[in-house]
């Protein structure tokens, strides 16, 4: 029982690792510890220089989705050492909330396009990319959010743009399986204490008001997003696919929990 995941020796690929409070970092190092072999892609030069110290000794590339070029280059430089992966996580997003939150309704084009581009569409551009070299049985998961239906101000248009994500997980399950059978799965975790979700207004309040409503009384820790993560890339979860499994430690049940609605409506 000591390889339950069977990741042991299999190659997997990680986008997304900005610092150690990264979900990316954490799915990386419980995948190691699993006994796979983790080639990790940071955005940028100057990423991969501040990572440098965290990521010690690994094979790390640079790609920066927005390029097509740059993914056309990182597909080379990967199948140059790896004939074939195993699983691939996205954990990619960007938004620019220069000027501060707006109303959903003033959001700009570009910058709502940009979103899309970077949070969504590049898995499937990537999942595209690297179809020739993922396992028939591959596993791809992408690190979505708890509900993309809960209208908080302070995430501002990025729920919309999660929705297509996990929407698109369907399609490319659809579409792959015309020559494979890579799953497509996404880990949707409640408020995490990231260093980018801390760079969005309002965000610490939410993460507090989260501690009083989920039932445990301690909001999601990071490594249970990346727990789930190694288990969805794992054969261990062929039956799963398609999905995007919630982690939210029962918050969603609990919205109304008599004590914080009191405190709430005694002011």
């Amino acid at each position: 029982m000591s390889d339950f995941l069977q990741l042991s020796g299999k190659t997997l690929v990680v986008f997304g690792v900005a610092n150690r409070k990264s979900v990316a970092y954490h799915i990386g190092k419980t995948l190691e510890e699993a006994g796979a072999i983790v080639v990790y892609v940071v955005r940028s030069v100057e990423r991969k220089e501040s990572v440098a110290k965290l990521l010690k000794d690994r094979e790390v590339l640079v790609c920066d989705v927005e390029f097509p070029e740059q993914i056309e280059r990182l597909h080379s430089d990967i199948a140059a050492k790896h004939s074939t992966i195993h699983g691939l996580v996205h954990s990619i997003a960007f938004a620019d909330y220069e000027g501060g939150m707006k109303p959903f309704h003033e959001t700009g084009k570009a910058q709502f396009l940009r979103a899309v581009d970077i949070s969504c569409y590049s898995l499937i551009a990537l999942s595209n990319a690297f179809k020739d070299l993922l396992d028939p049985d591959a596993s791809v998961v992408a690190i979505s959010i708890s509900t993309t239906r809960m209208a908080s101000e302070n995430y501002g248009y990025m729920a919309p743009i999660k929705a297509a994500l996990d929407s698109s997980l369907a399609f490319l399950t659809k579409s792959f399986s015309q020559f494979s059978r890579v799953r497509f799965n996404a880990v949707g975790p409640g408020l995490l204490k990231t260093s980018a979700s801390a760079g969005i207004p309002g965000y610490v309040d939410s993460y507090l008001f989260a501690e009083q409503v989920i039932p445990r009384k301690q909001a999601i820790e990071t490594q249970e997003a990346a727990n789930v993560a190694a288990f969805l890339l794992s054969p261990r979860s062929s039956g799963i696919n398609a999905q995007t499994l919630v982690i939210d430690a029962g918050m969603s049940i609990n919205y109304f929990d008599a004590d914080v609605v009191r405190r709430a409506t005694s002011n």
